[in-house]
């Protein structure tokens, strides 16, 4: 048996449908399709020189890895490789040689630091670590179902407080950049980045085939948007909320737990069964909010650090 590590194809649906595969089998909690591996891959931004690995044995797709650098961060150097491999395909080398060939890969591009998020446990942690990354934080992943479970009851806002979705921006979406742009400067996160490239942000969220703007839900005080819960979907029955924030101004009022319910609703409403979020596992205020809308851990993921040179 001989694995050997390649470029994800361009244009290729085969490579692109056993990459989504084989992230669905090492992270079902996260959402993956053939058309976002592909798009991520035709639109990322030319300077994070994004490559998605596949480990390949004898013509059989077993592994994966995202690579590439953090090109909105103003730390300059800071590469991730996030390398999984199908759960039934572990042990054949391949986890080593995606690494290996990822970090050559960013070491040549010029990263000086390397961020890694592996699964919270001992094989994983073990594999990192030998590989000279020392552990940082944490975050975990939530599932809710929304078939068999219940939701709190939708509320009336208070006054001045309108529930809208992120379709009706279709037009004009920049007030949402802006959203967006601000909470993130709150997330938790070793890499600092920063949202402003309004064309970019375009490219990469806003016509992400992932992004349901029809349950993604914003919250407006007074016309403005002021908190928002950002939803993907994988065109089945899975739902996901990949950031759910508030503006600071706004803050201490309950608008993102409202606009939250308010999409998990939409979700509901529109078939979804299972609903998935994740929160570093020291946003407590928000693991709180998750924990009141029914939301349970169902794995935790751990981030790895290696300085090069």
């Amino acid at each position: 048996m001989t694995v050997i590590v390649r470029e994800l194809r361009h244009g290729d649906p085969a490579d692109t449908a056993g990459f989504a595969r084989i992230r669905h089998q090492a992270l079902p909690f996260m959402l993956f399709t053939p058309e976002s591996v592909a798009y991520d891959l035709e639109q990322a931004h030319p300077d994070s020189h994004y490559q998605p690995l596949l480990a390949e044995e004898d013509g059989e797709l077993i592994g994966t890895a995202q690579v590439g650098l953090v090109y909105d961060s103003p730390e300059p150097g800071q590469g991730y490789v996030n390398v999984y491999v199908h759960p039934e395909r572990t042990g054949r080398g391949a986890g080593s040689l995606l690494a290996r060939s990822a970090e050559e890969r960013l070491a040549a591009l010029g990263a000086t630091r390397l961020h890694a998020w592996v699964l919270d446990a001992p094989a994983y942690r073990d594999f990192a670590e030998k590989r000279g990354y020392r552990a940082a934080r944490s975050a975990h992943f939530l599932r809710l179902d929304l078939e068999n479970g219940s939701l709190p009851p939708l509320r009336t806002p208070p006054p001045g407080v309108e529930l809208r979705s992120a379709a009706d921006f279709a037009d004009d979406p920049r007030p949402l950049f802006a959203l967006d742009a601000e909470t993130l400067l709150d997330e938790p996160s070793d890499v600092d980045r920063e949202f402003t490239d309004y064309e970019a942000w375009l490219t990469e969220t806003w016509h992400h085939p992932l992004l349901s703007h029809e349950l993604t839900s914003v919250a407006l005080v007074d016309g403005r948007p002021a908190a928002f819960s950002a939803a993907r979907t994988d065109g089945g029955t899975r739902y996901g909320t990949v950031m759910t924030g508030t503006v600071r101004a706004f803050r201490g009022r309950g608008l993102a737990k409202l606009a939250k319910n308010d999409s998990l609703h939409r979700a509901r409403a529109a078939g979804f069964t299972d609903a998935f979020t994740g929160n570093d596992a020291g946003n407590e205020p928000m693991l709180a909010i998750n924990k009141w809308f029914g939301y349970e851990i169902c794995a935790t993921e751990v981030k790895y650090v290696r300085d090069l040179g």
